[in-house]
């Protein structure tokens, strides 16, 4: 098929948002499988593993989000290029968000190894739990380039309404991980007793199997031919710029918020071991119910782009209001299942039934917590979607000061308990709504050209 003949357009249907949603549902719970799955093999090393991979685990992420924030933003480019039917652009602007992704990797590599270590020590009160935590980052951090190009692979697919081939490079990657986290924790299959680092080998061995699975997918549906992906494209100064104008207000952004989950980790571990490793594991039921939600939310940023490129402005509030019912839906269901029964998710960490009754009013305080990001999130990514990154930048730092502040008072000054600091989400998620909304119902954006 030529590039000529295609057409990437959305409608504007619940059948059109679920069709691109639910494969990148799907593809986002992989990794979160994978972090779970960490969790419950170092659950059995004992509650310090389970407590540092805490810290380790939201450290990565705040690098991972840069890829993500690079992702976002290439994205919705390549989604307004979709939208306009110059699919044409869409192979060089892929290309030049590789180049930059690979030297973002290696930034973050060079900062784990010369400046993280000072900044855990002065952190973390527990000089073990500093140490393990920056061995275990020593590894860790050099998944981060797989980690990169392989979401500059979902920008590219959810870009240009193929989000369906997602599942198969995440599948790969979770197959992979379980089975090497087994390995390598443990000493099973033949393999070395690496005990917690083995958890930091078997995911970058997973991110690097996922990369190579996707890739050979997407050669052999042909797509690198349809969209030319792999034609020598040279350095290109005017869409790098374009691409980092885009992004950098994301990246920062993404950076912030989570440098912000990194300070509320360090304050639960002035309350002890037992706090940490609850928040490590609301963490990961955050993420595992919390896939839909952003599902739906990278899908309003790429349709929110893929009809302003059709001239379809007067239309966004519909779009956005039909995927924020679908996305609160999904997240109401969780909501029932996890104030119904909410020890049931606790019980795959084997820490004992009076670790389960202490972590049962934090998992009330996330259901509620996930009904705020339903909304929220879906809001905050159509402003993505409307090409202004820098207003999403603004209205994160007005979540992240007051967030920040919050979880200081009630963890640090007041003193008060694991679930009373959870709270801080419920404040976060409104004070990124109420501006989301207010932006997007404005139209300042309608004129916007990227």
């Amino acid at each position: 098929m030529e590039t000529a003949k295609l057409n990437l357009q959305v409608e504007i249907t619940n059948r059109q948002i679920l069709k691109i949603a639910l494969p990148i549902a799907a593809s986002i719970l992989v990794p979160q499988i994978n972090f779970i799955t960490n969790n419950i093999f170092l659950g059995g090393l004992g509650e310090q593993p389970l407590a540092v991979a805490g810290i380790t685990g939201v450290y990565y992420l705040v690098f991972a989000v840069i890829g993500v924030g690079l992702n976002n933003g290439v994205q919705a480019l390549i989604s307004r290029r979709a939208g306009e039917n110059r699919i044409h652009e869409i192979g060089n602007l892929f290309n030049q968000g590789i180049r930059i992704s690979l030297l973002f990797s290696a930034f973050s590599i060079a900062f784990t190894y010369f400046v993280a270590p000072s900044i855990l020590a002065v952190a973390l009160h527990n000089e073990s739990n500093v140490k393990m935590a920056v061995h275990f980052l020593y590894i860790r951090i050099w998944g981060l380039p797989f980690l990169y190009v392989y979401q500059m692979r979902n920008a590219l697919l959810v870009g240009t309404n193929n989000s369906r081939y997602l599942v198969t490079g995440t599948l790969a990657e979770t197959i992979t991980n379980i089975a090497f986290d087994y390995g390598l924790i443990y000493g099973n299959f033949w393999l070395p007793k690496l005990g917690f680092n083995g958890a930091a080998y078997a995911s970058i061995i997973a991110e690097a199997t996922g990369l190579f699975v996707i890739f050979a997918v997407m050669h052999k549906r042909g797509l690198g031919k349809q969209l030319k992906l792999f034609e020598k494209y040279p350095f290109d100064a005017k869409n790098t710029k374009l691409i980092l104008v885009q992004s950098l207000p994301l990246i920062v952004q993404y950076v912030i918020s989570l440098s912000s989950w990194e300070f509320f980790y360090i304050l639960i571990e002035h309350h002890g071991e037992r706090a940490l490793a609850i928040s490590n594991i609301m963490r990961n039921i955050f993420g595992f119910f919390g896939c839909a939600t952003w599902a739906f939310a990278s899908t309003a940023n790429s349709m929110v782009s893929n009809i302003i490129g059709q001239g379809l402005q007067h239309r966004v509030i519909e779009l956005v209001l039909k995927i924020m019912k679908l996305s609160f839906g999904f997240s109401f269901c969780v909501f029932l299942l996890l104030n119904l029964a909410p020890g049931l998710p606790m019980h795959m960490y084997a820490q004992g039934e009076d670790f389960i009754l202490e972590a049962i009013p934090v998992v009330r305080v996330v259901s509620v917590a996930m009904l705020f990001m339903a909304c929220a999130s879906i809001w905050l990514n159509a402003v993505i979607g409307t090409g202004n990154t820098r207003v999403n930048l603004a209205i994160e730092i007005f979540a992240i000061t007051i967030y920040s502040i919050y979880i200081y008072i009630i963890l640090e000054q007041l003193n008060l308990s694991t679930a009373m600091g959870w709270t801080s989400e419920w404040v976060y998620w409104t004070c990124i709504l109420v501006p989301s909304i207010l932006y997007v119902r404005s139209g300042k954006w309608k004129h916007k050209k990227i």
